[in-house]
């Protein structure tokens, strides 16, 4: 009886620590909710575990079921909620999947011992960061810093987002050993708090950097245009003339206060659409093109002078079952996208521009730190985030918002963020939201940008410190067992 009840109070446990660790994630952003969510998860069982990871993606992803009502692309209304059910749940039993393996894997590590976790938490970090780069990542551990711990936060410039998936995990683990053990618990508790101070320390220093470049560079000032067009409503007559008004309004006021750029979010502009007259300025807008018989979604370039786009960058990741579904020729549907099937682009970020590279995100490849590192390595100056939020709640912009400050620090990098309903926002290298225009309001907002040359560590070295670790702690851990036997 007693062993009964002592199993369901951890399963109890976890369902509830699963539920803290989702709430803990951006918009909240709150790391020691997180730590204490994460404690139990270094006991748990796989089935536990699994538990675990399907409570915090519920939580952290419940944005999901604002995409209902669907019969606007073409979903009956009667299984509109039905199919938004299934893909929150569907994300939440991968969720589950994931989390449940990685914890059959630390049962067959131990969790005693350093070594094993730090293989265990290496390998989580890494499994972030690839994920990432797929059609089925949104929000991880380590976007959890942010907003709340930007110190902490600083530390991406030196591993990244998976380095600091990784720390949070270890942070729980040092709490965990430092409660269970009896003797040394005072010494191993006083340890973590010391560690934890210094690696908020180096965290903040690494914030603080002033590359002697910013002095010199000019700065570009970039007009970020917010229609607020909902996205049912996109392609009828009054919102078409609505956004035509609010184009040329814009294009007026940019030359009026000497912009040297206009940006449109994604998905601003039509297939074949041009621009209402010929700006006088540089104008990037998301759009729709043809390649072939494929229909990319892009970041369109229009030069001063030309109502035409004359150059692009394709969106490379796109969303599963909205723009992308797999066998979907087979299957003869496109997807709930509003424009029917789209084909992905090349992988690099990288932007070409007469007055400088950028780096591009498109919508959620966001949440992709790596391309858009290596994207500033290779010449990208700062970073322009487009993208189209509505119908989703204030919480995914939110958590859009939290994403674009990790990006900044990330790379050392201004980052301008262009969004049909929000957010429309300025970071600046530091992860600080200088401006930001009201959600689901139209409007503008002009801000000096400085293009920045300096190239962070994880910019250089990208995941080899996370792999480097992880081979160490594999190595050491294989030693000892030879040695045992």
């Amino acid at each position: 009886m007693a062993m009964a009840e002592n199993r369901q109070l951890w399963w109890t446990v976890a369902a509830a620590s699963g539920l803290l660790a989702g709430w803990s994630l951006p918009p909240v952003g709150c790391p020691p909710l997180l730590w204490l969510a994460l404690v139990p998860l270094w006991a748990l069982s796989p089935g536990q575990g699994a538990l675990w990871g399907a409570m915090a993606v519920l939580i952290s992803h419940r944005w999901l079921l604002w995409l209902h009502p669907l019969d606007w692309v073409g979903v009956p209304l009667p299984l509109s909620l039905p199919v938004c059910l299934l893909l929150w749940l569907g994300c939440a039993l991968l969720g589950a999947l994931l989390v449940g393996s990685w914890r059959w894997l630390v049962g067959r590590l131990g969790v005693e011992r350093f070594a094993s976790a730090l293989l265990a938490a290496a390998l989580w970090g890494l499994a972030e960061v690839w994920l990432a780069r797929g059609p089925l990542f949104w929000l991880g551990l380590g976007s959890a810093v942010l907003p709340g711990d930007r110190a902490l936060a600083g530390l991406a410039q030196l591993v990244g987002a998976g380095g600091l998936a990784m720390l949070q995990l270890l942070i729980a683990w040092g709490l965990w050993q430092g409660c269970t053990r009896r003797r040394a618990a005072r010494r191993w508790l006083v340890g973590w708090m010391l560690a934890l101070v210094l690696l908020h320390a180096l965290g903040w220093q690494q914030l603080r950097a002033d590359p002697a470049g910013d002095r010199a560079a000019k700065p570009e000032r970039v007009m970020v245009l917010q229609p607020a067009i909902p996205t049912r409503e996109k392609f009828s007559w009054i919102q078409q003339r609505s956004l035509q008004e609010q184009l040329l309004a814009a294009l007026e006021q940019a030359q009026e206060r000497e912009a040297d750029l206009l940006v449109l979010p994604e998905g601003a502009l039509a297939l074949g659409q041009d621009l209402p007259t010929a700006p006088a300025l540089e104008v990037l807008s998301g759009g729709f093109r043809q390649q072939g018989i494929e229909l990319r979604s892009a970041l369109l370039q229009f030069p001063p002078g030309a109502s035409e786009a004359q150059g692009a960058l394709d969106k490379h990741r796109l969303v599963p079952l909205g723009e992308w579904i797999p066998g979907s020729g087979l299957l003869g549907w496109a997807g709930l996208s509003a424009v029917g099937g789209v084909s992905p682009g090349d992988a690099s970020r990288l932007l070409p521009r007469a007055d400088g590279s950028l780096a591009v995100a498109i919508c959620y490849e966001l949440s992709d730190g790596a391309s858009l590192v290596s994207a500033s390595r290779h010449g990208a100056g700062w970073i322009l985030a487009s993208a189209n939020l509505d119908p989703y709640p204030l919480q995914l912009q939110q958590q859009f918002r939290a994403l674009a400050q990790l990006r900044a620090i990330e790379a050392s990098r201004w980052l301008v963020s262009a969004a049909n309903t929000g957010p429309s926002l300025v970071v600046n290298p530091e992860g600080v939201v200088l401006q930001q225009l009201r959600s689901g309001q139209p409007g503008t907002l002009l801000s000096a940008v400085i293009p920045r040359d300096l190239i962070t560590p994880y910019a250089r070295w990208g995941e080899f410190p996370l792999l480097l670790l992880a081979v160490v702690a594999g190595l050491h851990l294989t030693w000892s067992r030879v040695r045992q036997s």
